[in-house]
């Protein structure tokens, strides 16, 4: 299978940090997939037999309870990757993680990831300070799960999102946001209704287009700021971030 152009790899904030002479080396063991809605990339339980590093599209870290209840605990996209328990020695996933939004990952296999941890600092430093920024988002993310309204946490919800895709549209469903936001069809409706309303987003045959980048931050709890300050200070900018600065200049 022929390797993926350096463009592509460039594309993922944690491969695009590395040296170039690291990235040489992994690049051969890298293979682009496509990433398609509700695909589980990892389940729960199963022993994790490669990583992914998303490069278009986002996945969502889901916990599921005994009772069938399924809670989002953080999402993932061009900036992080799939698969990180492995980096701490654990085969097995604890969490589960499925495609919300489809596009493109590159995937590596357990046996290589690990050969190239082990010869790689520059690779596994990235990663550890990944994990920092994840860890935050998770905490962060449960606590704005358990203290903010429905509106606050979908427009923070689509604010995530929207860093991780191209352009201004992305597929989604109602029902699927609703599993993420964990609650019914009927709030997912009147939230989105409300931002709808107020000419922020646009949302027609499970597509969402957001129209007022700047109103929907308003409408936002103040945790996705601190989630996005955190991953700015551990991985530097993102990839929309910088669009906007280059814009600004």
């Amino acid at each position: 299978m022929k390797s993926p152009s350096l463009r592509v790899v460039k594309s993922n904030r944690l491969l695009a940090a590395l040296p170039k002479s690291s990235l040489d080396r992994i690049v051969p063991d890298l293979r682009l997939q496509s990433l398609k809605s509700r695909q589980v990339l990892q389940p729960r339980g199963r022993h994790i037999e490669e990583v992914v590093f998303p490069v278009l599209g986002v996945a969502s870290m889901i916990s599921l309870g005994d009772a069938g209840d399924v809670v989002e605990v953080a999402t993932i996209g061009c900036e992080g990757m799939v698969g990180l328990t492995l980096l701490l020695s654990r085969e097995k996933a604890v969490t589960e993680v499925v495609v919300q939004v489809p596009g493109h990952g590159l995937h590596l296999s357990a046996a290589a990831f690990h050969y190239h941890i082990e010869r790689e600092p520059p690779l596994l430093r990235i990663l550890l300070r990944y994990t920092q920024a994840l860890i935050t988002q998770v905490a962060q993310s449960s606590a704005c799960n358990s203290h903010h309204a429905a509106e606050a946490r979908c427009a923070r919800w689509l604010l995530q999102t929207h860093d991780r895709v191209n352009g201004d549209e992305f597929q989604l469903t109602q029902d699927y946001l609703g599993l993420m936001l964990g609650v019914r069809r009927a709030t997912v409706t009147q939230v989105a209704g409300t931002l709808q309303k107020r000419g922020l987003i646009r949302y027609r045959r499970g597509v969402i287009t957001v129209l007022n980048r700047k109103g929907l931050e308003a409408a936002s709890c103040h945790c996705y700021e601190l989630i996005d300050a955190e991953f700015h200070r551990m991985l530097g900018p993102s990839r929309r971030s910088s669009a906007k600065l280059r814009r600004n200049n």
